[in-house]
């Protein structure tokens, strides 16, 4: 995907070869309030109030100022480590251009995420942050947490390499971003504890929501887009359905243990965004409305 150079004023933290400990959040963001679209409240009917708390959590400081990185590196030296953190840092700039628009027409305040990149070990607002994770998106602190080589996994590992499925990936993140800032994480939490039997299904619905959040953005940014850029990120989401995670584990899927959703599941909602560009079309929670 041809991205244009990212922007100076992104907010990016290095953590690789920080020699941290495991422990609370590092640096510091600008963000404002999460805020809570009418949208969210109208679908679920319960109390968005309570946050996103999945992961061990311990406090951030959230407070506005400059970005702090961990060695005082500026956008340019963290983004320029290697050709990975240079691509990762390209797709966060086109992320925040292409959603903060949608939001200002939709008279929603918009904060953007920072990209965290760590290696192995590092440390974020919902705890510990280690490789085996996979890259991972923290409410509390609104921060995507990437370990570069994830990507050589995916290709390596997984066969799905390429440009655009290592774009699906920090898109995918983003799109967790978007439910966090739509008040539609919290809400979903708060189902998850009032219905301990039907959370699986509902963070399958919260990362499906995701995927075509991840192709709502491809979808808009169409004319960057290269021959076989779609088939890359459509063979990403295939080969991290959790059915095929499961059969390559030597596992038998069972859905009702699915979290993210089945391969056919992550391809359909992803082409789904692309196709529309369209993040009405993203309602993965449509038939709960009561």
């Amino acid at each position: 995907m041809r991205l244009d150079e990212f922007d100076n004023d992104i907010k990016v933290e290095d953590q690789r070869g920080s020699g941290m400990s495991i422990g609370g959040a590092g640096g510091k963001i600008g963000c404002g309030g999460i805020v809570i679209a009418l949208i969210a409240a109208l679908v679920f009917g319960v109390d968005p109030g309570q946050m996103l708390s999945t992961m061990e959590g311990t406090g951030t400081d959230t407070s506005s100022g400059p970005i702090q990185t961990q060695g005082g590196e500026t956008v340019q030296e963290i983004c320029s480590v290697n050709a990975y953190s240079h691509d990762s840092c390209n797709t966060l700039s086109s992320l925040n251009k292409t959603w903060a628009p949608l939001f200002r027409k939709a008279n929603i305040a918009f904060t953007t995420p920072r990209l965290v990149f760590y290696s192995q070990m590092g440390r974020s607002g919902c705890g510990a942050a280690q490789s085996a994770m996979g890259p991972f998106y923290c409410p509390t602190d609104q921060g995507i947490y990437l370990d570069t080589d994830f990507y050589d996994e995916m290709a390596k590992g997984m066969g799905a390499g390429g440009d655009f499925a290592r774009d699906y990936v920090i898109a995918h993140e983003y799109g967790h971003h978007i439910q966090n800032l739509l008040g539609l994480s919290d809400q979903v939490h708060s189902l998850q504890q009032q219905n301990p039997g039907e959370a699986n299904e509902l963070s399958v619905r919260l990362e499906l929501q995701a995927d075509c959040y991840a192709g709502v953005w491809a979808g808009l940014n169409r004319d960057r887009i290269d021959p076989g850029d779609l088939e890359e990120g459509l063979t990403a989401a295939h080969q991290i359905g959790d059915d095929v995670l499961m059969k390559a584990a030597g596992r038998r899927p069972v859905e009702a243990a699915f979290t993210h959703g089945s391969a056919a599941q992550r391809m359909q909602w992803l082409r789904t965004g692309i196709q529309t560009a369209d993040e009405d079309k993203c309602d993965t929670f449509a038939d709960l409305r009561r």
